[in-house]
């Protein structure tokens, strides 16, 4: 059953800067107090994690993840590594270093396909995409070079900024298979630091419209 909810964590619609999610597990930052991980567990349909990276609860901002694997910063602490490896079961806990380290922001990525940040270097951009198993494609979308901020992916569709070229539409949907363009929050075009979504659900900031929802829902084949 697929489920499309609003909700913030520590207060704050912006509930995507505090989680990142595949169809079966999602890290969530700290301890949030009050419904948003009851709402997010129900909605997605996934085992929840409370986590720290670096000593932040932006897990959002930080790590991005697919089926196979979740990357993390090289600024994330050890011990946090180690007590989230002994909570993952038997997906893969990846470190990658890099400048660009808001992994989470520059990567949009489902089990196919991973469109990053065109800033990244080749070799960079090859231990992405052999870490999550997956096509890797430089590109900026909207003008916006943080592509897995201002987007949303899952293995249904991906979400993009209104501010998306044709072609670049175009291109996302031979990478994707099924696209819309919105924005979230009542106009913010940083739909990922927005919203959570997975194959079973989406979860939004609570000043997300109606009509913004139901353009999310279309990208990503949720009814």
């Amino acid at each position: 059953m697929m489920s499309i909810s609003k909700a913030n964590l520590f207060g704050n619609e912006y509930m995507g800067a505090f989680c990142a999610t595949n169809d079966s597990l999602t890290l969530v930052g700290g301890s949030p107090k009050g419904s948003g991980e009851a709402i997010i567990e129900k909605a997605l349909g996934t085992r929840l994690v409370e986590t720290m990276l670096g000593g932040s609860d932006l897990i959002g901002i930080y790590a991005v993840m697919n089926s196979r694997a979740i990357l993390v910063p090289e600024m994330s602490y050890s011990s946090e590594l180690s007590r989230l490896r002994e909570k993952l079961g038997d997906t893969e806990l990846v470190t990658i270093t890099s400048d660009l380290n808001a992994l989470g922001n520059n990567i949009l990525a489902n089990d196919k396909v991973a469109v990053i940040n065109p800033r990244y270097t080749q070799s960079e951009a090859l231990e992405i995409g052999s870490a999550l198993g997956v096509e890797v494609v430089k590109m900026s979308i909207g003008g916006f070079e943080t592509v897995g901020a201002n987007n949303i992916a899952t293995n249904k569709g991906v979400v993009l900024n209104n501010r998306v070229s044709e072609d670049e539409e175009e291109m996302a949907k031979e990478l994707f298979g099924n696209t819309s363009q919105s924005t979230a929050n009542t106009g913010s075009l940083s739909i990922r630091l927005s919203a959570i979504a997975n194959s079973n659900g989406i979860v939004a900031g609570s000043a997300t419209t109606g009509y913004e929802l139901e353009n999310m829902a279309k990208g990503l084949r949720i009814d």
